[in-house]
C-alpha cells in the first residue's frame, strides 16, 4: 500500500475501473487538462473516445451518460462542483432516478456522478452548496459522501461497479487527507456500509463527510473531560447503514449528528428521526443536531466559518449531553 491523497484515490479509482472495463469512460468539463488532478495520465492510456471533455451544459453532458448507461456503457461523469449539478436536475430526476422503475428494470443505469463539496473557502453561495440531502429524496439514487482517501477509493470503486445510478460528493475539506490505499484492483468498500472511526461508550457522533475529522477532533477534546465518544461514519446516505448506527447509539444512549449541510430537511435530521424511531428506549436524552445554519453562505470568510459544525460545537452538545457544565470561557 501506498500513502496517497483524496484526489489520488479518484484518480486510482477511476484508472483501475477503466482498465478492468472497456465500457468505462470518463466525460466532463476540463477532463483532458486535468484540472484537479483526477484524470493525469488518462489519455495515453485510454484514448480520447474514453476521455471525452464536454461542453459547459450540465443538462446536456449528463443527459447524454444517462443515455450511455441505458445502452450498456458505465459512464463516470465529472461534474465538478455539486452546485452544477442544478442544471442537469431534469436528467437527473426525471430519467436517470426513475427509468429503471418506469421500465418495469429493462433498462439499468450503471453511472456515476461526481461532484466537488466546494465550501468553506470563500465561494460564496452559488459555488459552496452541500446538497446531497435533497437528493436523498428521490428513490432510485444511491449516495455516498466518504470522508477520507481509503474511503473514496473502495467506494468510488464499487459504485462504477454498481448497476445503479450513484452520486459520489466528494468534500474538498477532506481532499489533502492521506491514507494508504491498497493496490489490490478488487479493493471495494460496498455502499451501505459504515464505519466505526473511533470506539466509545458515552455518546455518539454520527458525522457525515467532512465532519467525521470534526468529530474526531472533538472526541479527543471531549476524552480530556473524561466523556468516551464513538464516532460513526455513515459513509454512503443511501443505502444507509441503519444498524450499526441504532448498535451505536444503544450502547452509548446520546447521539449527535453531523452535518455540514443546512439543518432543515439534512440528511443528519433523517438519522436523527430514525434513532428517534427505533432506539427512543435506549436514549438518556434528545437528539442533538449539529449543521450549518439555514442561510445562504457568504463571501466573508469570518462569517462563512461560523456557519458550519466545528469541533467546538460538537464538544458542547456532548457536554449537555452528559450533564456537563459547558466552562464559561468557551
Amino acid at each position: 500500500m501506498a500513502k496517497a491523497t483524496f484526489l489520488e484515490a479518484i484518480r486510482q479509482a477511476q484508472f483501475e475501473e477503466m482498465s478492468r472495463d472497456e465500457r468505462v469512460f470518463i466525460m466532463g468539463e476540463d477532463i483532458i487538462c486535468n484540472v484537479f488532478g483526477t484524470t493525469t495520465g488518462f489519455v495515453d492510456a485510454f484514448g480520447t473516445e474514453r476521455v471525452r471533455d464536454t461542453p459547459i451544459s450540465e443538462n446536456g453532458f449528463i443527459g447524454a451518460a444517462g443515455g450511455a448507461a441505458m445502452v450498456g456503457m458505465r459512464p463516470i461523469v465529472d461534474a465538478t462542483i455539486s452546485s452544477f449539478l442544478y442544471p442537469a436536475m431534469d436528467q437527473i430526476m426525471s430519467i436517470i432516478a426513475k427509468s429503471r422503475y418506469i421500465y418495469g428494470g429493462q433498462a439499468r443505469l450503471p453511472l456515476v456522478i461526481r461532484s466537488c463539496l466546494f465550501y468553506g473557502n470563500s465561494n460564496a453561495a452559488q459555488h459552496s452548496d452541500r446538497n446531497y440531502s435533497m437528493f436523498m429524496n428521490v428513490p432510485g439514487l444511491k449516495i455516498m459522501v466518504p470522508s477520507n482517501a481509503y474511503d473514496m477509493k473502495g467506494m468510488l470503486k464499487a459504485a462504477v461497479r454498481d448497476d445503479d445510478p450513484v452520486l459520489c460528493f466528494e468534500d474538498s475539506t477532506c481532499w489533502m487527507s492521506k491514507a494508504d490505499l491498497p493496490d489490490d484492483p478488487d479493493f471495494l468498500i460496498p455502499l451501505g456500509k459504515g464505519d466505526i472511526k473511533r470506539e466509545g461508550n458515552d455518546v455518539s457522533i454520527i458525522a457525515i463527510g467532512g465532519a467525521v475529522p470534526l468529530a474526531l477532533k472533538a472526541a479527543n477534546d471531549l476524552a480530556r473531560d473524561g466523556i468516551s465518544a464513538e464516532v460513526v461514519d455513515p459513509r454512503s446516505l443511501v443505502p444507509l447503514d441503519k444498524e450499526l448506527i441504532l448498535r451505536s447509539v444503544r450502547k452509548t444512549g446520546r447521539a449527535i449528528t453531523v452535518d455540514p449541510a443546512h439543518q432543515t430537511c439534512s440528511a443528519g435530521s433523517e438519522i436523527a428521526a430514525l434513532i428517534a424511531e427505533r432506539a427512543f428506549d435506549a436514549l438518556r436524552g434528545p437528539v442533538l443536531r449539529v449543521a450549518t445554519a439555514d442561510t445562504h453562505l457568504p463571501f466573508s470568510p469570518a462569517i462563512e466559518k461560523a456557519l458550519y459544525p466545528s469541533p467546538e460545537r460538537i464538544v458542547a452538545a456532548a457536554r449537555q449531553l452528559v450533564g456537563i457544565r459547558q466552562p464559561e470561557n468557551a
